[in-house]
């Protein structure tokens, strides 16, 4: 029966809403992960695919485009409410954010916040101090404590019925980008042939691969993100900025910034720090998607002896400030 209410959760992630005993939370839940199995070793189908320019092009734009819908929106916007938007564009992201196969926007928020409140303690579940490296890259998502979403973590969300809907269905969107991705590569090589792609190699490359490479760049802010790079603010996790990580995942790779104002818009302080991520957000604001950009305060560019207590005043349930020692910037 275990195995049953496993399967019935790749459909409706909400089928039941038990809670885990602690004893079990750390257990691996095998058969709800055999998505994700499938997952990684679709990617080796591309012995037998081979590789195109355009095939290799595709998988590129996804990467970015949902690395986009990752960081903008389920990070900064759902996680942080570091914006403002519409009811319907807020669907419109969510949507996009459900394609990066990370799953649904409640979800991904609740556990976001849970780990500012806990960020490198013992109940942070993907702590590289706590856990271990592979633990706090993968392995922690793959637990039955992991996959249920905790509601009274983000009750400005939930109250969305269409957030809802989503969240539990959270397999429906990237199912139907597969198949979109299929017939793209079909239609190609049907009207341009000397593109040299097909349904099986742009499925492939423009989702399997695409997506193995994005969820894992994501990890890199959980694992390394803690482990390596420099400390600006001394805050009382292993938050650090990396250059190298900023690149791969559009800006947040500012981790030690965004841990000391978590609120804020931009994770980039600097012009030097680039933040691809804020760049988009910022255009988006110009032509009226967004608004209301929450801006670093003067106390980031400011002395050692700036007071952590120069951080703007933001709504703990949705921001939650780092804890953070006297004489926090470093």
């Amino acid at each position: 029966m275990r195995v049953f209410k496993s399967m019935a959760l790749w459909f409706d992630s909400g089928v039941t809403t038990e809670p885990v005993p602690k004893e079990e939370f750390w257990i691996i839940e095998w058969t709800r992960i055999v998505p994700l199995i499938i997952m990684h070793l679709a990617v080796i189908g591309v012995i037998w695919v081979g590789w195109s320019p355009v095939a290799v092009s595709v998988a590129v734009a996804m990467y970015f485009i949902r690395m986009f819908a990752i960081t903008g929106i389920y990070h900064r916007y759902f996680s942080h409410r570091a914006f403002k938007t519409s009811r319907f564009m807020q669907f419109v992201f969510a949507l996009l954010g459900a394609s990066a196969v990370q799953r649904g926007p409640l979800w991904w928020a609740a556990h976001h916040r849970h780990h500012h409140r806990h960020s490198d303690e013992e109940e942070d579940v993907h702590s590289p101090h706590q856990h271990g490296f592979w633990w706090s890259h993968i392995g922690w998502i793959t637990t039955r404590g992991a996959f249920p979403t905790d509601y009274k973590a983000i009750p400005d969300l939930v109250k969305f019925k269409e957030l809802r809907f989503l969240d539990r269905a959270d397999l429906l969107i990237p199912v139907l980008l597969a198949i979109g991705m299929f017939l793209f590569g079909v239609v190609l090589n049907a009207i341009w042939p000397a593109l040299g792609t097909g349904g099986f190699q742009m499925l492939v490359w423009g989702f399997f691969i695409s997506t193995v490479c994005l969820l894992h760049g994501t990890c890199t802010i959980n694992s390394l993100a803690h482990l390596i790079g420099r400390r600006r603010y001394e805050t009382t996790d292993d938050s650090r900025n990396s250059f190298l990580l900023a690149l791969i995942t559009m800006g947040e790779g500012w981790h030690n910034n965004h841990h000391m104002y978590p609120g804020v818009t931009r994770q980039g302080f600097y012009w030097w720090e680039i933040d691809v991520t804020y760049y988009i957000l910022k255009s988006m604001s110009i032509v009226g998607l967004i608004w209301d950009l929450r801006p670093p305060p003067k106390a980031a560019f400011e002395s050692a002896e700036a007071p952590a207590a120069a951080a703007p005043a933001e709504p703990p349930a949705i921001d939650l400030p780092s804890r953070v020692q006297p004489n926090a910037v470093a």
